[in-house]
């Protein structure tokens, strides 16, 4: 992708990023990871309850750039660079951040591991998870329109293709089931990340 279409992808996001959290040193980069219904938005909802985020939600996101997204590969490849670079003007600025996207290749969250080694960032991993028949219930739900506020198009079909590519997490991760109380593993990655 060349350099000017991501200076111009970042600057009409910069745009509707609106007021962030205060910058701190070693902001903290919460990577999560989970497939479609899972629950990774309500996670990440609930973390910057608890402490102040940037949250970036990649589904947000590719409604910001695309109006009529595609989902096609080429699309991908300039939402996630946009992401990415995103991700690291605001970390070096200090921005603690929650990226909120499938995440599910090990290849892809490199590119985070990397970032968050170039910005100082105290990077944790959560992977979010749910039973399938919770994610299915929820899936139904987002189809139906029953949550106005959810800016994914992901359905069953799109779970049942990302399922078999949901790649272990070879770091150290937290796992979070949404079918349980999430209280106690949040606080417990608060407390690892002001550690």
């Amino acid at each position: 992708m060349e350099q000017k279409q991501l200076n111009q992808d970042l600057a009409k996001l910069r745009e509707n990023l609106g007021l962030f959290p205060e910058a701190v040193a070693n902001p903290g980069f919460v990577v999560v990871t989970g497939l479609p219904g899972t629950g990774k938005t309500f996670f990440c909802r609930k973390m910057a309850e608890k402490q102040s985020f940037c949250i970036l939600e990649s589904d947000a996101i590719r409604k910001a750039l695309f109006p009529s997204p595609d989902y096609s590969t080429t699309e991908s490849a300039r939402l996630f660079a946009a992401c990415h670079s995103l991700i690291e003007w605001l970390l070096k600025d200090g921005v603690p951040v929650i990226f909120d996207a499938t995440n599910l290749s090990e290849h892809n969250r490199e590119h985070l591991y990397r970032i968050s080694d170039r910005t100082g960032a105290r990077l944790v991993l959560v992977r979010v998870e749910a039973p399938p028949a919770l994610a299915y219930q929820r899936l139904q739900a987002r189809k139906n329109g029953a949550a106005p506020e959810d800016k994914s198009d992901a359905d069953w079909d799109v779970y049942r293709q990302m399922k078999p590519r949901a790649e272990k997490i070879r770091r150290n991760h937290f796992a979070v089931d949404t079918s349980r109380d999430i209280t106690p593993v949040i606080d417990k990655i608060i407390r690892t990340l002001n550690r």
